[in-house]
């Protein structure tokens, strides 16, 4: 079996890439187009992973401009840089795109796009993670999608625009969408992907909107070259196309969203691109888009070259819960019950694994569709039905029952059944309501943005988590103010435990392994203390890691890597990848927030990540002494 994965992996790192990328490199956010975050080095291992230090550090361009306008302090620092030969290539918050030099982290060139210019983006604020790198084995070029919704192309030894591509170096992606939009609702947030010579370019959309008329989320593919646009793929179905039945009332013709806010991943040896889309517009209510909604919350195959759908699979039927599809799927190369498939797996914010052969659609294990609750809302109709995998099973909690509660005491527990009976709450999938309904998870999932990590050689997928309930309470709409006719209300968000504690028991944020060839799970652990301490404080035995939040994962030949930030440490922890004990522990000056990448150099391997915010964003990276 392992024989048989090396080979695929070592034919597609050969064709895929021009002869100048090699293992030692990570050309693509998640370091190659199926999105493993995994890499074959292995001088970093458990023997002296304790011994990591850092080697250098860069302080993003963005610090001096915080300083001179604290206007525009932007959130956590969420780049993973891409590596190719002995230079990394990332972009910042405000909008910078920088190269530097992998073994000093010194600057080659920086470029500024100016972004911060255009005022405080949509949604998280200034807030980017990664640029794409194409090369035809002669030229090479840095491709940078905005927050302020453009898109640029750079020489990639230079930093200087292409005056060939776009207008001097630049396409408007607020233009071909098919409508008029508001450019302050549209933005890029996410690495694009390179397929050939075409980019295929995601959008992040206004998640608040005022209205039911929002910016579509379409996903488009551009010439490389020229910057011309090749194909559009309509997420919300456009007059007589497929799935347009879905959208009823000509739905289709007014709603918005249903964006690729995450990356995505590619077969580049099959020219497909794999879409994970997200809710249309109004996460919470859809009485104004009744239908099951194609291609909201799908994974959706498209020829890269066309734009044509292959196939698609939705998870989510008329969404209401803001369970868009949250990451980049992981391709991966799999052998079960004795059958090679070429697969895809999808994480979701409602914690499970979708899994399905990547040329077909067909899921591997089946996929049920079960009966859920339905919406008691004025005006909205939910589907009778949700798609639940048979396997892997769900790697974090689902729903609410009173099992569920915070238990280390039985006052705790008194309590925490005082705090839920003010809400609505049950299985997964119920829905919002106008008392308030408590989401498990909630909107950051489950799994969010970071995704999993992939072992070809072993077959495992790693999975992090967090539990993080949410009320969702519905008002009615002032016609006066908006024409949705009931919204979410900003009274009643959050869902805080007695005491400050979580309301459930933990673990409060997890890492699952997952076998991927049989669908079963492997091991699961806590990731690291959560409110540990504030559970002792409170007179109660130490009940061990609670497990919290955290960065996403990289994969090395012999360890698992994550990052977190717990408001008292900033640490990044190696992990045993067969049973998830903790390895070592390394301390960081700063709280992580970007997925950590790892390369080699001259002999040595490093590890690097996106630190810090504010007035001291940088990008670190560790070695060996």
């Amino acid at each position: 079996m392992n024989s048989f994965l090396a080979v695929i992996a070592l034919f597609t790192l050969s064709t895929l890439y021009s002869p100048n990328i090699t293992a030692q490199d990570w050309p693509t956010y998640g370091n190659n187009p199926g999105t493993s975050k995994y890499t074959p080095l292995a001088q970093i291992d458990a023997s002296n992973v304790a011994k990591l230090e850092i080697a250098w550090s860069w302080a993003s361009p963005d610090n001096a401009i915080v300083k001179q306008d604290p206007r525009l302090t932007p959130w956590n620092y969420k780049v993973t840089p891409l590596k190719i030969g002995e230079t990394l290539y990332v972009s910042t918050s405000l909008g910078f795109v920088a190269a530097i030099e992998a073994t000093t982290g010194k600057t080659i060139w920086t470029f500024d796009t100016k972004t911060y210019a255009d005022g405080r983006p949509t949604n998280l604020g200034f807030n980017h993670r990664g640029v794409a790198y194409w090369t035809d084995g002669n030229n090479e070029r840095i491709l940078m999608p905005t927050n302020n919704a453009y898109l640029w192309a750079l020489d990639a030894k230079t930093g200087k625009p292409l005056d060939t591509f776009g207008n001097n170096g630049r396409v408007d992606l607020t233009v071909g969408l098919g409508r008029s939009i508001n450019r302050k609702q549209y933005s890029v947030i996410s690495a694009p992907i390179v397929v050939g010579n075409i980019l295929v370019v995601g959008s992040s959309i206004l998640d608040g909107p005022p209205n039911k008329e929002m910016p579509p989320g379409h996903v488009r593919g551009f010439n490389i070259r020229s910057g011309e646009q090749e194909w559009i793929f309509h997420t919300i179905p456009q007059a007589k196309e497929f799935g347009v039945d879905t959208w009823e009332g000509d739905a289709w013709k007014y709603s918005g969203n249903t964006n690729v806010w995450t990356g995505l991943s590619a077969d580049l040896e099959a020219g497909y691109v794999y879409v994970p889309t997200g809710t249309p517009t109004n996460d919470w209510y859809g009485g104004h888009r009744l239908g099951d909604n194609l291609f909201a919350e799908s994974l959706v195959c498209l020829n890269a070259k066309t734009g044509e759908r292959i196939w698609h699979f939705q998870m989510i039927h008329h969404g209401l819960w803001d369970y868009d599809l949250p990451a980049a799927p992981t391709l991966m190369n799999l052998v079960v019950d004795g059958k090679s498939i070429k697969a895809v797996a999808q994480v979701t914010k409602q914690a499970f694994v979708y899994a399905f052969d990547r040329l077909t659609g067909e899921p591997i294990w089946p996929i049920e569709e079960r009966p859920v609750r339905a919406s008691t809302v004025p005006g909205e109709r939910t589907s009778p039905t949700q798609p639940f995998p048979s396997k892997p099973a769900a790697f974090d909690r689902q729903g609410l029952a009173e099992d569920d509660l915070i238990d280390f005491t039985p006052q705790l527990r008194s309590a925490a059944l005082k705090i839920v009976s003010q809400f609505e709450h049950g299985p997964l999938f119920t829905p919002p309501t106008l008392k308030g309904t408590i989401n498990v998870p909630g909107w950051s999932g489950g799994a969010n943005w970071s995704g999993a990590a992939f072992d070809p050689d072993t077959q495992m997928l790693y999975v992090p988590s967090t539990t993080r309930p949410v009320v969702v309470k519905l008002r009615a709409g002032n016609p006066h103010e908006t024409n949705f006719k009931y919204l979410r209300s900003n009274s009643v968000t959050s869902l805080q435990g007695p005491q400050g504690l979580p309301i459930t028991k933990p673990p409060y944020g997890r890492i699952t392994a997952i076998n991927m060839g049989t669908g079963e799970h492997v091991w699961m652990v806590p990731h690291g203390d959560g409110p540990r301490q504030k559970v002792i404080d409170l007179g109660i035995a130490d009940p061990g890691p609670l497990g919290a939040g955290g960065t996403g994962p990289v994969l090395t030949k012999t360890l698992l890597f994550l990052a977190q930030a717990d408001g008292k440490h900033n640490v990044l922890r190696a992990f045993d990848k067969t049973t998830g004990r903790v390895v070592a522990q390394i301390n960081l000056p700063l709280a992580p927030a970007g997925t950590p990448m790892s390369y080699m150099v001259n002999g040595k391997q490093y590890l690097a990540m996106a630190i810090g915010m504010a007035q001291d964003a940088r990008i670190i990276a560790l070695t060996l002494p």
